[in-house]
């Protein structure tokens, strides 16, 4: 019986971390259905790539994006397919579109603009995350999977403001959690650091985690970064063993040798010994998110909406002034990636100091002002040292990848959104030479799917999902740079995600013959 599809002649990088072999891919529908030597001469298909000189590998999966917005309203999304991910997984940071209500999605578009672009006229009335990503089946070219945003959760349940939660608030935050993990939410996100879960306590979330245990899901938490990351990730770790469920940390890394020695020294001799722990990082040190991330706490109390007023508060902007010289950044770090409106294009790649100076002002007058002008959608990115920083997290057993990439298509938004799988594959395996080639695609394909309960993906086997990546190991190689982020990497030349190509010959596909490949993927489903 015919193929639909064969890959001939390429080196197999499976995803075990096997050591790599010489192997032949078949493919019927959305399934392999046959790895191996095929014999010559070839078996018939309707499509043959040939591989030779090429690495053939599992789809990459993305275990912290913020592409929620970006897959909803865009077929291909070749920042992401161009590095070989097929797979993603949204609503990180305990920020999303969902789940929402008649009351509040409105405010959820507002506060989210900066960092998925999604204007309200996209939304299609969905409320839960089931029927959000039920939208995204047949109209993208990843599939995706989903955390539950815990202050969607909060916000539901109790509003927005601050305060400890009474035991009807906990019940329904805990009902809504497994009703979403009923429904194949592979896990809890948390922002701690972000608008309403910045309200959260430990004990707060200890209780809500524990509705979790029966699931076997993980804790996935942006810790509070604000209070110190060593700290951060030991309230992980305690929510994650009182609660009993495993716990991951999103975009673990440090800023200098000494705080990689504690953190490391924490996490292997106790965070590894007290949960199931693992986390995930991008291969760059300089971080990227909402200028509004910046504000106090404060601001947030009343929603979105009113924070925009509380900005004019002269209370607010000095208590915001003294914060901001206790912040372990300086304005000139820290630039303006995007912001809404094409008044402030000419800001655009420049510093908060340089900006500030322009004006005539101190940074914090400067950030409150733009967050006014901008209607509160503005995007930073942090530039905090080197990324050579970064490796002794991508080298450690624990680490898998997680691009944190923000898109926005004029916006001068961090590399990691077009490079980082490239930049793992390429120079970190061949000039730096972290880790092999095989232990470098395990990172990005059966770590994830085994932490995530990914079914049939992560390893190129018979039977498995036919997502794959095909890609020259001595050519691969990211582009994209701080002053010029939109370049595509080169050196991946096939992305198949369920039988069906999204990049050939590597470019990207525009065009299909029905439905988009892309659908949405449930825990252990």
């Amino acid at each position: 019986m015919a193929f639909d599809l064969v890959i001939r002649g390429g080196t197999l990088y499976d995803g075990t971390g096997a050591p790599a072999r010489r192997a032949d891919v078949a493919v019927r529908g959305d399934r392999i259905v046959a790895v191996g030597a095929l014999g010559d001469p070839a078996p018939e298909a309707r499509r043959t790539i040939d591989a030779t000189g090429m690495a053939v590998a599992p789809g990459f999966i993305d275990v912290h994006t913020h592409s929620d917005g970006w897959l909803l309203t865009t077929k291909n999304l070749a920042s992401k397919t161009s590095q070989g991910f097929t797979t993603e997984i949204l609503m990180s940071d305990g920020i999303s579109y969902a789940p929402v209500s008649e009351h509040n999605w409105r405010e959820w578009f507002y506060y989210l603009r900066a960092l998925n672009g999604l204007e309200p006229e996209a939304y299609e009335g969905w409320h839960t995350i089931a029927e959000y990503l039920a939208l995204l089946a047949g109209r993208t070219a990843q599939n995706a999977a989903s955390l539950v945003p815990y202050a969607n959760l909060r916000v539901l349940a109790a509003g927005w403001g601050r305060g400890p939660l009474d035991d009807t608030q906990i019940n329904i935050i805990r009902r809504q959690l497994e009703r979403a993990l009923d429904e194949g939410a592979v896990g809890l996100s948390t922002g701690l650091d972000y608008i309403a879960e910045c309200f959260a306590t430990t004990d707060e979330l200890v209780e809500v985690c524990a509705a979790m245990a029966p699931y076997g899901r993980p804790y996935v938490t942006h810790v509070r970064y604000k209070k110190g990351t060593l700290r951060g990730v030991q309230e992980a770790v305690e929510i994650g063993r009182r609660a009993g469920v495993p716990v991951h940390i999103s975009h673990l890394k440090a800023g200098s040798p000494a705080e990689t020695e504690r953190l490391l020294h924490y996490v292997d001799r106790v965070a590894v010994n007290e949960v199931d722990f693992s986390f995930d990082i991008y291969p760059y040190l300089a971080g990227s998110t909402m200028f509004s991330y910046l504000l106090p706490y404060e601001v947030w109390e009343q929603g979105p909406l009113a924070a925009k007023e509380r900005l004019h508060d002269p209370g607010v902007r000095e208590r915001f002034a003294m914060l901001l010289e206790c912040f372990p950044l300086d304005p000139a770090r820290i630039s303006l990636a995007w912001c809404s409106g094409k008044a402030h294009d000419a800001l655009r790649g420049k510093t908060l100091a340089q900006v500030a100076s322009q004006r005539g002002q101190t940074a914090a007058e400067t950030v409150c002002d733009l967050l006014l002008e901008t209607d509160m959608a503005a995007l930073s990115v942090l530039r905090v040292g080197g990324d050579t920083l970064v490796e002794p997290f991508l080298e450690h057993p624990c680490f898998m990848l997680g691009t944190d990439g923000i898109f926005f298509p004029h916006g001068q938004v961090h590399p990691r959104q077009y490079g980082s799988a490239p930049r793992m594959l390429g120079p970190l395996v061949r000039t730096r030479k972290l880790f092999s080639l095989e232990d470098a695609v395990r990172k990005m394909t059966s770590r994830a799917a085994e932490r995530f309960g990914l079914k049939d993906r992560g390893v190129v086997r018979e039977q498995g999902v036919a997502d794959l990546v095909v890609f020259d190991p001595e050519r691969i190689a990211d582009r994209a740079t701080y002053d010029a982020p939109h370049q595509m990497s080169v050196g991946v030349q096939h992305v198949i995600v369920g039988g069906q190509s999204v990049i050939a010959d590597g470019k990207a596909v525009e065009t299909w013959e029905s439905h988009l490949p892309g659908r949405a993927i449930h825990y252990g489903r």
